[in-house]
């Protein structure tokens, strides 16, 4: 049994109707590679029934505290069932992209069971009509409580139920699964006594961790002004409004070479950066075509993980965030990245300041109790869209391995990221990367934004007008001289044995 901190505690709070806290995925794989060039169902049951002692999420389900006066704990379950978890259905004919996203929608939308272990995996066949997908590929959309994962372990359970190659030979792991009762209540209450006491007690030591942090926030200030049009408050748009229980879902691909193509004409921007811009470039598009843009420059949240190298094999959330002004006020590509990557490099350094993983650790320092009443109060009011909101969108990063992928011997073709819209923030952004390619999709409220194709179409657009800006710098550039060639010398008399012998000592001696 293990307790969950405060930051994974809180997504637990939140869960609603309207606001299901999971995240996930958009896999398409090709199942040619596949010995016998065919994956049934049941192929894919007995593979991920050996991968199960891969991630704990799997095969642990939350228990509460009565009245919540703690924070949960996980414990194995004892009555798990894989074909709960895994489910089977085929899109309808023609079987394209716009069938999938709606569909990959509906089924995200849907709230986990709470009292089951909190993960999904539906297999979406029929998908004979996606452009760039081989004939007889099918999906897989996973969904995981994001009070279990956050992006980077998230990735590490992905690539648990991945190999290399398309042999599916078997894996050994760490850990093995053992079934565990449920504890009772008195116990549990007895447990939350005895942390309410104890955690104001953690807080107050560590207390002196901050006591640094307003002088460094002061110095930091004072050396490096912000923007004055990114010094503004958050912008209210058509993204603000409470949540529905519907969402759409949406992507587009760009070629990761372009993309190194666009931060090499822009000399210190990052990959990141870029990913920002466009994303900048396609909300002051999309609208600007409802005429709704804001004067001030929309605000996005950006995750940066304080996973460290002891945390690599833990679940659950460990993320900071950073807020970045996305340029929405400035038509220009060019002149948004360059507001952008000020911007990143400003919040990355603010962040450093405070001390994103103090501040983390400092989040369970109020008793468990209040903790959970208040987020609880604030999820059913509506507190993210009534009181002044922190950022406008969500756009997070989580690279994916370069190299092909295969599941159950099905080549990976796509992966595309799911994300998490809450009150006051009803479109989120992921970008991803695999083999190659840069994924960026959108995971939106369908009240917010009825026409996802349009808003990927804006974010192609945002993308093209970025790398043909980068063209334009690239040709202005003033290019380098080419090296003079050496002028010609006679060849040496060749050294004796004994001659080369000598010179040999004596470069060594110079050492």
């Amino acid at each position: 049994m293990e307790q969950l901190g405060a930051l994974d505690a809180m997504f637990a709070y939140t869960e609603t109707r309207n606001t299901p806290m999971h995240i996930g995925q958009l896999l398409i794989y090709d199942p040619s590679t596949a010995p016998g060039g065919k994956v049934g169902f049941k192929d894919i049951l007995r593979y991920i029934e050996g991968r199960l002692d891969g991630a704990r999420i799997f095969r642990q389900k939350l228990v509460r505290v009565p009245l919540d006066l703690d924070h949960p704990y996980w414990i194995e379950d004892d009555n798990f069932d894989l074909e709960y978890h895994v489910r089977h259905i085929a899109l309808p004919q023609p079987g394209d992209w716009r069938q999938l996203c709606i569909q990959a929608a509906r089924i995200y939308a849907r709230p986990l069971d709470m009292d089951r272990p909190l993960w999904e995996f539906t297999v979406i066949e029929g998908l004979d009509n996606v452009e760039g997908i081989p004939k007889g590929s099918f999906a897989l959309v996973h969904k995981f409580h994001h009070a279990a994962v956050d992006g980077q372990s998230g990735l590490q359970m992905t690539l648990a139920l991945h190999d290399l190659d398309a042999k599916m030979k078997p894996r050994k792991w760490d850990r093995q699964w053992r079934p565990e009762t449920k504890p009772n209540d008195l116990n549990l209450l007895v447990r939350a006594q005895v942390n309410n006491i104890a955690n104001p007690v953690r807080g107050l030591q560590n207390l002196g961790k901050l006591l640094p942090v307003p002088k460094r926030m002061f110095d930091f200030a004072r050396e490096n002004k912000q923007q004055k049009d990114a010094a503004t408050g958050i912008p209210k748009t058509r993204f603000g409004d409470r949540l529905t229980p519907h969402r759409v879902f949406d992507g587009k691909i760009f070629p990761l070479s372009d993309i190194k193509a666009i931060r090499a004409a822009f000399p210190g921007v990052t990959v990141n950066d870029v990913m920002l811009t466009v994303v900048g470039g396609t909300m002051r598009a999309y609208l600007e075509s409802k005429g709704e843009l804001p004067d001030n420059t929309l605000k996005a949240g950006a995750p940066i993980s304080v996973r460290d190298d002891n945390g690599e094999a833990a679940g659950g959330n460990q993320v900071s965030m950073m807020t970045v002004g996305l340029g929405t006020h400035i038509a220009d590509a060019a002149k948004r990245l360059e507001f952008v990557a000020k911007e990143t490099n400003r919040s990355k350094h603010m962040v450093e300041a405070v001390g994103a993983r103090t501040l983390m650790e400092l989040s369970g320092a109020m008793p468990a109790g209040l903790t959970a009443a208040a987020t609880k109060l604030a999820a059913r009011m509506g507190l993210g869209q009534t009181v002044a909101p922190q950022m406008n969108t969500v756009v997070t990063n989580v690279p994916g391995p370069p190299v092909s992928m295969y599941f159950a011997g099905a080549e990976l073709k796509r992966s595309f990221g799911m994300g998490l819209p809450t009150d006051g923030m009803g479109v989120f952004h992921i970008v991803t990367s695999y083999h190659g390619e840069v994924m960026l999709t959108i995971t939106a409220d369908r009240e917010m934004l009825p026409d996802p194709a349009a808003y990927v179409d804006f974010a192609e657009k945002s993308f093209k007008a970025l790398l043909a800006a980068a063209k334009k710098a690239s040709a202005a550039a003033p290019k380098k001289p080419k090296a003079k060639k050496a002028a010609a010398k006679k060849p040496k008399k060749r050294l004796t044995s004994r001659a080369a012998t000598a010179g040999k000592g004596r470069r060594k001696t110079a050492k």
